[in-house]
C-alpha cells in the first residue's frame, strides 16, 4: 500500500463516519460520480446528480444515509458528504515542500526580519521593515512592501503584491495576481479638477483567510480595511477603502464591496453581485448572483435583485412597461379610490 492509499475502514476511522461494504478496498485519489474509478473516492450532495449513483465506477462514495442502500459500490454515510468530502479529499492534495531560505535571484532589504524557516522564491522583493514570520511560503515574483507583515504559514502562490501597511494573519492563502494595499478611490473635485486624497489606512486580514486570484483590496483612507478571520475571498474581487468584512464570510467571483461598507459575519456573496458604500449588512445575510444592495440590511436572510434572463422579444416588451411603471401605478391607485368611494 502506497503512502497515499487508505482503506474505506480507515477512512471511516479517521473521520467517525459508518462505512457499508468493502471496507478493505484501497483509495488513492478522487473523482466525479461519474467519472471517477475503482481507486477512487467520490460523492453525493446535491439530488440534481442522484440518477448518477447506481452507474458510478467509484470505489466508495460519501453519501447521506438515506441514499446508502441504492450504492452499487462501498459507501461511507456522513451526514454532510460535501463537507466530509472536503476533509477527505485533503489527504490526496500534497503540494511540493518549498525549501526553506531566500532564492538567490530574490532582493531582501537589509532591515526586513525573514524567519529562517521561510522560503523566499525567485524574484522576490522583500522591502525594508517588511515581516515574514515562521514557515511563510513566498512564490516567484511576489512583493512585500515596506512593512507589511506575512504571518506564519501563510502562502502566497506567485506574483503577489502587498503594497503598504499590509498585515496578514497566520496561515493566509494568496492567489496569484491579487494585489492587496494598493490606494484606495478617494477623490474630492475641486471647481474643474480632481484631488487625490491621501490613503494613510492599512489592510488587516485575520487567520485562515483566503484571498483569490487577481483579487484587489484596496488599504483604508483612515483607519484600515479589514477581513476577519476566516474569510473566503474567490477571484476579480474588489474590495474598497474601509471596507469591513466580518469572520466565516465568503464572496464569490467578480463581486464587488464599495468603500466603508461593513459586511456582517457569516455572510454569502454571490459572484457578480455588488454593494453599495457605507451600508451595513448583519450576520448571516445571503445576496444572491448579479443582485446590487442599496440599502442596508438589518435581518439575516436570503436578498435578492435584478431582473431574471428571459427570452429576447419578451425581455424588450418588459423593459419598456417598466419606464411606464410610476404611471401604472398611479392609475390603479387611482381606480382603487373610484372602486372604494363607490
Amino acid at each position: 500500500m502506497s503512502a497515499n492509499s487508505h482503506t474505506v475502514g480507515e477512512l471511516a476511522d479517521r473521520f467517525g463516519l459508518v462505512a457499508h461494504g468493502d471496507a478493505g478496498r484501497l483509495i488513492d485519489g478522487v473523482g466525479t460520480l461519474s467519472g471517477a474509478g475503482p481507486s477512487q473516492l467520490t460523492f453525493l450532495s446535491n439530488s440534481k446528480y442522484a440518477g448518477q449513483l447506481a452507474g458510478t465506477r467509484a470505489g466508495v462514495v460519501v453519501l447521506r444515509e438515506a441514499d446508502a442502500a441504492q450504492c452499487p459500490t462501498a459507501a461511507l454515510v456522513a451526514r454532510d458528504p460535501y463537507v466530509t468530502y472536503a476533509k477527505i479529499a485533503a489527504l490526496f492534495e500534497h503540494l511540493p515542500a518549498a525549501p526553506a531560505g531566500v532564492h538567490p535571484s530574490a532582493v531582501v532589504a537589509p532591515t526586513a526580519r525573514v524567519s529562517p524557516s521561510a522560503s523566499v522564491g525567485p524574484c522576490c522583493v522583500v522591502e525594508a521593515d517588511a515581516v515574514i514570520e515562521d514557515g511563510v511560503v513566498l512564490g516567484p515574483h511576489c512583493v512585500i512592501g515596506e512593512g507589511c507583515v506575512v504571518g506564519a504559514q501563510s502562502r502566497l502562490v506567485a506574483r503577489v503584491t502587498l503594497v503598504t501597511r499590509v498585515t496578514l494573519g497566520k496561515r493566509v492563502l494568496v492567489h496569484p495576481g491579487a494585489v492587496i494595499g494598493s490606494d484606495g478611490f478617494g477623490l474630492a473635485f475641486d471647481r474643474d479638477h480632481w484631488i487625490k486624497l491621501p490613503q494613510l489606512g492599512g489592510v488587516r486580514i485575520g487567520d485562515d483567510c483566503e484571498i483569490g486570484a487577481n483579487t484587489t483590496i484596496d488599504r483604508g483612507a483612515l483607519d484600515d480595511t479589514v477581513l476577519e478571520e476566516d474569510v473566503r475571498l474567490d477571484n476579480q474581487i474588489q474590495i474598497a477603502h474601509n471596507v469591513t468584512i466580518g469572520a466565516h464570510s465568503a464572496l464569490a467571483g467578480c463581486a464587488a464591496v464599495a468603500g466603508s461598507a461593513k459586511i456582517g459575519r457569516y455572510c454569502m456573496i454571490g459572484g457578480n453581485a455588488g454593494v453599495l458604500g457605507h451600508l451595513e449588512l448583519a450576520d448571516r445575510v445571503t445576496i444572491t448572483a448579479k443582485s446590487l444592495v442599496t440599502h442596508s440590511i438589518r435581518e439575516p436572510g436570503e436578498y435578492s435583485s435584478g431582473t431574471p434572463l428571459q427570452e429576447n422579444r419578451q425581455w424588450r416588451k418588459n423593459a419598456a412597461r417598466f419606464k411606464h411603471l410610476d404611471d401604472y401605478v398611479r392609475r390603479l391607485a387611482a381606480l382603487e379610490k373610484d372602486s372604494n368611494n363607490e
